[in-house]
């Protein structure tokens, strides 16, 4: 099929190539001749009749005034946006490195990787929440990890700011199901704690390799996520110090109040324990845990899980409670079933039957003497009778 032909020029930035096509727009690489840089086009074309199309340029502009309004390292650098004919187009940091979507899929994050760029993402998230501007997209798509190990937060797309050009409809829901906050998905207003839990879902997700919320549908999915607790990491990668099941825990509660109430907060506790972190991963590379297998962001087998210390309460692993796949109903159901050929000699308890010694019948003296005297009175009465 035939490529399309690159458009010249954005503004005054000229197209060197194409880098990705999705389905709102093309993203490019150009060139910008009076700084003699280069940089990454991002562009969306304004189908529709006029209000649509203000619609679309503004939610799209929005996006740069969003992350353009945010001066940190760990979060894309915006140079300039426009409109030429009917594309609007962002221009921007050109980032090489990798999608952190692509890391967590190939395996090889470590620990002390994960900790570091859930901390630096919050970092950049707590300069953005200072500007009052709330991402509601954080997920690993979206996190880019460079060739020389810095993070960046990208893709304000759906990013909530004090004053929004567009106004988002009630009860709508903006973002990535498996990343959404409680608060998001039932479609309340949502502030800088909805990021938290957010980012708390991309931590896990690196330190296990699964997401802690899931289901066979997205209305199962988003009831897990209103409702169901997450396994404590270590129950997944029983390697990991347990401060980072409590940082996890606490970053992924239900109820905004009881959060992280701030990005840094979040990351202060990420970097404390860091030293820890690298402590452990070095000691489960020296010594691995006993009765484990796994690696880094390898889920273990079921039974390579440490098994729990405390009882869990119904509501923190119910989801855990499904009959084995490997439980048998019509086997259950034939012992449930057993009627013993003799049950004057056994003793029956759901289908489990088992001998019982006859035990001789100890008399009662008070018995006899009553039996006594009934047989004689009833003979008495027949003689009589008789005569």
């Amino acid at each position: 099929m035939e490529q399309p032909a690159l458009p010249e020029k954005f503004g005054r930035f000229r197209v060197i190539s194409e880098l990705g096509r999705g389905a709102m727009g093309v993203v490019y690489c150009a060139g910008d001749p009076s700084l003699g840089r280069t940089v990454a086009i991002k562009t969306i074309a304004l189908t529709g009749n006029a209000r649509e199309r203000d619609i679309h340029e503004a939610r799209f502009l929005q996006e740069a005034r969003a992350a353009g309004g945010v001066s940190h390292p760990a979060v894309i650098t915006i140079y300039d946006v426009g409109r030429e004919g009917d594309v609007a187009f962002i221009a921007m940091e050109l980032l090489e490195g990798n999608e952190l979507r692509d890391l967590i899929r190939w395996g090889t994050l470590t620990p002390s990787q994960a900790v570091n760029i859930a901390a630096t993402v919050a970092e950049g998230l707590a300069v953005a929440h200072e500007k009052r501007v709330v991402h509601r997209d954080i997920k690993p798509g979206n996190i880019m990890v460079l060739k020389d190990g810095r993070v960046k937060l990208m893709d304000f797309g759906i990013a909530r700011l004090h004053e929004n050009a567009v106004k988002t409809q009630t009860g709508t829901l903006l973002g990535s199901p498996q990343y959404m906050s409680p608060e998001q998905i039932a479609g309340r207003e949502v502030d800088a704690r909805a990021d938290i839990f957010s980012l708390g879902v991309v931590l896990y997700e690196m330190l296990t390799g699964a997401k802690p919320f899931a289901g066979e549908d997205v209305s199962a999915l988003l009831f897990s996520i209103a409702n169901m607790q997450a396994k404590p990491p270590r129950h997944l990668q029983p390697t990991l110090p347990s401060v980072l099941d409590y940082i996890v825990a606490r970053a992924l509660k239900k109820d905004p109040a009881d959060r992280y109430q701030s990005a840094i907060e979040f990351a202060s506790d990420l970097r404390s324990c860091a030293a820890e972190v690298a402590e452990a991963e070095a000691l489960a590379r020296v010594k691995p845990a006993e009765g484990s297998s796994t690696i880094p962001n390898t889920p273990p087998a079921p039974h390579d899980v440490e098994p729990r210390s405390r009882p869990l309460s119904l509501s923190e692993d119910q989801m855990a409670l499904r009959p084995s796949p490997r439980f048998d109903s019509t086997e259950g159901l034939a012992r449930l079933a057993v009627i013993p050929a003799d049950q004057s000699d056994t003793k029956s308890r759901a289908g489990w039957t088992m001998p019982v010694p006859r035990l001789a019948r100890r008399q009662d003296p008070a018995r006899l003497k009553v039996l006594g005297a009934y047989a004689a009175a009833t003979g008495l009465a027949i003689l009589i009778i008789l005569i």
